[in-house]
């Protein structure tokens, strides 16, 4: 179920929005919509994280890097070596 957003906007700027969605096939909830998980998926630190492990470890898995030899490496480090 969704929820429901009231907002309030100038006119101006209502019709303005109402016209440009209407000439994209859209309406402006969608677009609304659309503007806030665009807002919400640019700003959210942990989305950006996983994306950033996801790409670091793809790289790691194409030059060899296995989970085992970062587990001894981190050891060697922690032992002073």
């Amino acid at each position: 179920m969704r929820n429901q957003m009231i907002i309030r906007i100038d006119p101006e700027l209502k019709g303005m929005a109402d016209n440009l969605a209407r000439a994209e096939g859209k309406t402006v909830s969608r677009v609304v919509r659309e503007l806030l998980e665009d807002y919400v998926r640019n700003r959210d630190i942990s989305s950006y994280v996983d994306d950033l492990w996801g790409r670091i470890g793809t790289k790691m898995a194409k030059k060899g890097v296995t989970p085992r030899i970062i587990e001894a490496t981190i050891k060697k480090v922690r032992a002073g070596r």
